[in-house]
Parts: structure tokens; C-alpha cells; sequence
């Protein structure tokens, strides 16, 4: 009996490479990384993507984005 599948020449790995992606191993907390599934599954999306995007405006946070915007708003709202 022939097998349905040979896998003589098959190697362990991801399947794909996704460009500009880097595949990492890091620990989040359990609350965290549930709210997030949570979310994706109720609003659509990709939790993992959620992830990134919040990361992502903690770095423009970072770069004084926010502080900026944040300024802005008070000075608008002081002179109403």
C-alpha cells in the first residue's frame, strides 16, 4: 500500500516568509494577550496586528507625537 503523502523531503519550518516581518518569541502577560484575541474575534481583525498597531503609536508616543497633539487640544480648548 502506497502512502497518501511523502514527506521524505520535507523540512521543519514556517511555511512562509512574510517580507518586512521578523518571527519573535516574547512573553505577555495572559489579560493582555486575551483582551486582544478577544477584540479581534467581537471586531474583526488580526490580534497579532492589534498588537503591532499599539506598539506602533507607543513609538510615535514616544517620539512626542502625542504630547504634541495632547498641547494643541488644551491650547484650543483654554481659548473657547
Amino acid at each position: 500500500m502506497k502512502a497518501e503523502y511523502d514527506f521524505y523531503h520535507a523540512r521543519r519550518g514556517a511555511v512562509a516568509v512574510a517580507p518586512g516581518k521578523t518571527r519573535v518569541t516574547i512573553r505577555l502577560d495572559n489579560d493582555v494577550l486575551e483582551w486582544y484575541r478577544k477584540q479581534a474575534e467581537e471586531h474583526g481583525g488580526n490580534y497579532q496586528t492589534a498588537i503591532n498597531a499599539a506598539l506602533r503609536e507607543q513609538m510615535s508616543a514616544e517620539n512626542g507625537a502625542l504630547e504634541r497633539v495632547l498641547r494643541r487640544v488644551i491650547r484650543k480648548e483654554m481659548l473657547a
